[in-house]
């Protein structure tokens, strides 16, 4: 198969085609996505967004061929943007590393296209190859890096596998005086209930992080995590198990909500977590690489 074009900084989806009943193929992708309306399919068809595996435009009434793929352009038509800009503070041939801001996603998924860290990056640079080799949450700031070439990107995947990757973030969470720092937070991380949320549990650790105190306030501290694992959310789920919830979570230790309804978003109320810094040997060039973001929490 040819390698199929990004459209807007999007690259395609792709569908198997199962053996079925369906009569023509947009029958099936009408049944397949029933979010996505018969009238959708059909402006994308008339927009070339959706071909078959050779990258030739896919007909309105084209008939339905099992055991086939079909590939289509995603689109979302009524997404605000996100009032907040990224930052690329390094670009080589190989690597970028981008300061991202507070609720903007790194990458598509949901309610997100357009507006999402490598969307933006890819339209704004004509990086058309350009992946993350890690991500951060949404609701997180500060440093991604992205590979620029796919023949040396496995090189840097690798770093993250095999962890030779020194990553350090911040925090403003409360402070209690009864606990010891520095310290290391061990345990199981692994999903709960909602879906999104992930809970500590009895079992062999499978998430280790570094706490370091850095300044203590009146009821609240700024403190360094230094994660050794990357289990997801595992930051903010280590903090709030000692009783310190990131100021500005809406997740940890109560959900307000998912953080996917992008109206419900209170850009004055970001959470104070930040990505603040990165450093590697690059396994491509030898150097020896340490980013640092220029952002900045909450804080007197």
């Amino acid at each position: 198969m040819a390698m199929l074009p990004t459209h807007k900084g999007v690259g395609p989806s792709c569908v198997g085609l199962p053996p079925g009943p369906w009569p023509s193929l947009i029958d099936f992708l009408v049944q397949r996505f029933p979010a996505i309306a018969r009238d959708i399919w059909l402006q994308r068809m008339a927009h070339g967004q959706v071909v078959d595996e050779q990258g030739t435009p896919v007909m309105p009434g084209q008939a339905y061929q099992a055991h086939s793929r079909v590939y289509y352009y995603r689109d979302l038509p009524a997404e605000p943007r996100i009032p907040f800009e990224e930052v690329v503070i390094f670009q080589d041939e190989h690597l970028l590393v981008a300061d991202k801001p507070h609720f903007l996603p790194v990458t598509p998924g949901g309610r997100y296209l357009q507006q999402t860290l490598l969307v933006r990056l890819k339209r704004q640079l004509g990086l058309n190859d350009l992946q993350p080799i890690h991500r951060i949450d949404r609701e997180t700031a500060g440093l991604v890096v992205f590979s620029i070439q796919p023949q040396t990107r496995d090189a840097y995947h690798a770093l993250f596998r095999q962890r030779e990757v020194s990553k350090q973030y911040e925090a403003v969470a409360p402070w209690r005086a009864e606990l010891s720092f520095p310290m290391t937070r061990e345990s199981r991380i692994v999903e709960g209930e909602p879906f999104f949320k992930m809970c500590e549990q009895p079992g062999p650790p499978n998430s280790q992080t570094r706490l370091e105190l850095l300044e203590v306030g009146a009821a609240l501290a700024r403190y360094r995590l230094s994660p050794v694992t990357g289990k997801k959310h595992q930051l903010r789920v280590h903090m709030n198990a000692l009783g310190l919830p990131i100021v500005g979570d809406l997740i940890y230790p109560t959900v307000v909500h998912s953080r996917e309804r992008q109206a419900d978003d209170d850009y004055s109320q970001p959470l104070q977590l930040l990505a603040r810094s990165i450093e590697f040997m690059d396994p491509v060039t030898g150097q020896h690489r340490c980013f640092e973001s220029g952002r900045r929490l909450n804080w007197p």
